[in-house]
């Protein structure tokens, strides 16, 4: 199974303005708290926290988490039970975009593709295709990299778009098949 490389990009402290740079109290580290900032935090896992020393293996018990869960609460998604229906017989041209939670680029491209919805409403339909929960669907439409964004006319493929790409790409694909 091959697997998926993904880019993170993380502000600088210097370019939050509403970050206290004040070290954490009780750290023997150099440790930066961003009072304000809610994007990305380190977050102790189980075994960790039963690891009460600043070993390595403490630190190693830690992940990143991202805060910005709903970012999918827009556009509907679809799955193999609906897919059929929604998106193959659709009298709309559909776009659908391919994701995963995980996805960094694919949380980046969500306000966009929310955004092309609303945009388009009446004339285009949007769904979101999970492919950690769908992979049979990815498999299908040869989706090797995430996100990826197909627009379907007839049931059938007619554009894709791979990566977090700027609105104004998507607009120009899009309004070729309207």
């Amino acid at each position: 199974m091959a697997g998926v490389l993904e880019t993170l990009t993380v502000p600088r402290a210097s370019a939050i303005t509403s970050v206290s740079l004040a070290p954490v109290a009780g750290s023997r580290r150099n440790s930066v708290r961003f009072s304000d900032f809610r994007g990305l935090k380190n977050q102790l896992t189980r075994s960790s926290a039963k690891v009460r020393s600043s070993s390595k293996l403490a630190r190693r018990g830690s992940r990143i988490v991202c805060e910005a869960q709903d970012t999918a609460v827009e556009v509907p998604g679809v799955n193999d039970s609906t897919w059929k229906s929604n998106v193959l017989e659709s009298e709309l041209p559909v776009l659908v975009e391919f994701w995963a939670p995980w996805c960094g680029p694919c949380r980046m491209i969500h306000p966009v593709i929310d955004k092309l919805a609303k945009q388009y409403t009446g004339k285009l339909k949007c769904y979101k295709v999970n492919t950690d929960e769908s992979p049979k669907i990815a498999s299908e439409y040869g989706i090797r990299s995430i996100p990826t964004v197909i627009i379907f006319k007839n049931g059938e493929k007619k554009d894709a778009i791979i990566g977090a790409v700027p609105e104004s790409t998507l607009t120009t694909s899009i309004e070729k098949f309207l």
